[in-house]
Order: C-alpha cells, then structure tokens, then sequence
C-alpha cells in the first residue's frame, strides 16, 4: 500500500485550485487521480466565453481556463493519474483506484473530494411515452456538438432553463437547428439572467415558465412532444397541452453532486445541496477528508468553484501539519426564503481572516434583503432589486467578528416585513 500526504479525486477547476493550493501552503506530496484522459473535467466541451471574469480578470472559454490550472498545476509539480478510477474511500482514507494496468490502494494524509456532478436523466421525471431516440440530456449534447462534429437533431425542444439548457439553446441555433421552445416547470429560471438574455432573448426562442413536456411521441425516433401548463403544486392543467413537432428533446433539469465516494468515506451529506456538508476550511465531519466545488453544491460561476478548490487545498495542508487539532465551531443556519448556505459550519479557530457564505435563496424576490445575524446582532446586510433561485449569492464574513456563543443565520426579508431576530 503506498502513503501519499493529499490524494485529490477529480481533476476538473475545484480539484486542480485544491492540489495546487495544498502544494503552495506545504503539502510536498500531492496526487490529482481522474477517471478521464486529460484534466479539466466539463469545462473541455465548453467552448463559450464567459469564464475566468473573477479569478484571472480575463473572459475565456473553459478549454482556456482549464489550460491555465492544468499549466499551473504541472508548474506546481502536481502528480498525475489519468484514466484511473476511484472505486472505494474509507473512512480512514484508504483510496482504491483501479487503471487498465493495476489496482492500487494508496494512504492518504489528507483526501480531497472533487467529482463534480452529473446531469438528472430521464428516469428521474417520469414523462409519459415511449422510449425513442432523439432524447438526451443538455450536456450529452454539448460533449456530441463541441466535441464531436455532430448534430443530434434539427428541430429541438428544450425542458429546464438550467444554464447548460439555455447555452445549448444558443449553440443549437448557431448550428443551423431550430429551438422551438424552453419550457420550464417552476415560474421562474434555474439559470443566470445574463444567459437567459444572451442565448434566448437575443435569438427570439421563447420561454415558457410554468410548463412541462407532458408527452412524448413518435416511434423508433421521437417526432414531437406535448408540452402542458403545470399549476403550483407542478401537476398539469387539462386542456392546455400543445403538441410541438421536433426530432430532439434535451433535458436540462438540474445537477446532482457526484457523492457516492463520499458516501463511502462515511460523510455526511446536506439533504438540501445534496452534496458534503462542510465547515470554513471545506472539511467534512470525517476527520482529514475535504470536498469542494460542484461535489458540495452547484455553482453558477466555475470562478467561485476554483476558489472553494483553493480553500480546501489550505485546509489539507493545515490538516497535515497538525492532524490532532481541535475545533470550535459554530453552525450557520437559513429561514425565511434563503433555501441552503455552504459552509453550514464555521471553524472559530481556523479557515482564513474571512469567510466566504454561500447560499440561494427558494424563489424569486424583489426588494428584499438578506439579514446575517448572530443572536440579536447584525452583522451583515445585503440589499438586491431581485433575489433569484438561478444565482449564487456569495458574501464574505469576518471570522474575528464572531463569537462562540451563537450560531450564524441567514434570513432574508421581504419589503416591508419587520425583522425579528433569533434570539
């Protein structure tokens, strides 16, 4: 069995930021594995700008993005696994990973979870109609344009506005199919509004809120779909549904954190992100085992996703240098219309001069603030237009402005309701 002092699973931008982060801050010993050929992960079939504005102050693609952490990690003298799987994590952070040439199991001084996620398929969504050709999720469809040369279909129904849905709207279009319409069950976006407005807006495909594919039709190959108006418990209306000729249907409805390797490290997982509940130096509550990026909660920006990555990179390498340190931790908690908030617990002792919350309020809300509050103090305001489901908010909290006697919490207000504390 061979000993290595950090083992990150994953080689996408949360775990490339974390291996070269866990170096800077002292780690000699760090070990990228990935099950596929190249780092990187999603952003290779990415070929749209819109990336690196935070971190690099540059717009890129996410192949260039990805290129500069890879460049940076080899610069760092990151070790590399490639075309390697990760069967199993124990709670004691024994790592098995099998290649076409061998099975390894490697100690591991600190582990790093960086899976990513993956798209929620069909199966999930329970559409009536038979099983045809010519359905595919929105990034099985990127992977075969970008990547691939091909075109999967020419006249196209998208259901789900997530940003892979609407960016594939947009990419679709720019390849000569025609997108008959985005339908999305809730009555508001999962995406970003700029996405919305840049890839449907710009080229007049319409967005039906409140909707659904209700149908599926055709035989061998799909030849249409029925879409139908849902009410606010999202069962469909009788009588609104309408039929839509197409031969391609993508789905892009929402993104699941890859945990099954949490699972068997023996992590517990947050019900609401789906994904690692963690403290402010990303670690789990199994002792030396960290997760960051899309494996913890899904992000909108790949820039906040790389600085979590550096954040878990500096808890790993703390970890190293004193594995017996203790803890004072307190929890961040959410009410009133803020759905999750990551970290869900704040290291008193540990984790940077700042700590950086993340959360996602549960619907749209106009004229609102969210409140941060530790008993009846305020400590943070922060005032929007609109708060929206489809984007992150992200904020950052002073760690010597906190005392151990309270638990963090997050709540949002509605124009003209009156604030009570939690006392």
């Amino acid at each position: 069995m061979a000993d290595r002092e950090v083992v990150v699973i994953g080689a996408g931008p949360a775990a490339l930021a974390a291996a070269i982060s866990a170096k800077k801050n002292g780690a000699r010993d760090v070990l990228v594995i990935e099950r596929g050929a190249k780092p990187g992960g999603i952003l290779n079939q990415c070929i749209h700008n819109g990336f690196g504005l935070h971190y690099f102050q540059s717009e890129l693609t996410g192949p260039e993005y990805a290129y500069r952490f890879a460049h940076m990690a080899e610069d760092a003298g990151i070790e590399h696994c490639y075309d390697t799987m990760v069967t199993d994590i124990t709670p004691e952070r024994v790592v098995t990973a099998i290649s076409r040439k061998s099975a390894e199991r490697i100690r591991a001084g600190a582990v790093i979870l960086a899976m990513g996620c993956r798209e929620r398929p069909r199966g999930a969504l329970n559409i009536p109609g038979s099983r045809v050709s010519g359905i595919l999720t929105a990034g099985t469809a990127q992977l075969l344009v970008n990547m691939e040369g091909y075109l999967p279909g020419r006249e196209v129904v998208i259901l789900g506005s997530g940003d892979i849905g609407l960016i594939m709207a947009r990419r679709m279009t720019l390849e000569g199919a025609k997108v008959r319409a985005v339908c999305e069950i809730m009555p508001y976006s999962g995406g970003l509004r700029r996405n919305i407005a840049q890839c449907l807006e710009d080229f007049d495909i319409p967005l039906k809120f409140s909707h659904t594919v209700s149908c599926i039709h055709g035989g061998r190959r799909l030849t249409g779909v029925t879409i139908s108006a849902v009410d606010e418990n999202r069962a469909v209306i009788p009588g609104t549904g309408e039929y839509i000729p197409c031969d391609l249907l993508l789905l892009s409805v929402g993104l699941i954190p890859e945990n099954e390797l949490s699972l068997k490290a023996g992590v517990t997982l947050d019900p609401v992100t789906g994904g690692p509940v963690v403290d402010s130096r990303m670690e789990t509550d199994v002792d030396g085992v960290f997760a960051c990026g899309n494996v913890v909660h899904v992000h909108d920006l790949v820039d906040y996703v790389s600085y979590e990555g550096e954040r878990a990179g500096i808890g790993a390498a703390e970890f190293l240098r004193d594995p017996e340190r203790g803890k004072v931790a307190i929890q961040t908690k959410t009410t009133g219309g803020v759905r999750y908030c990551v970290p869900q617990k704040i290291d008193l002792q540990g984790g940077g001069e700042s700590i950086p919350l993340s959360f996602r309020v549960d619907n749209i809300y106009r004229n609102a603030e969210v409140v941060i509050s530790q008993g009846t103090r305020v400590i943070r305001r922060i005032k929007h237009p609109v708060f929206t489901p489809g984007e992150m908010e992200r904020v950052d909290i002073r760690r010597n402005i906190l005392d151990s006697g309270n638990d963090l919490t997050i709540s949002l207000r509605k124009d003209g309701d009156e604030w009570k504390p939690n006392a």
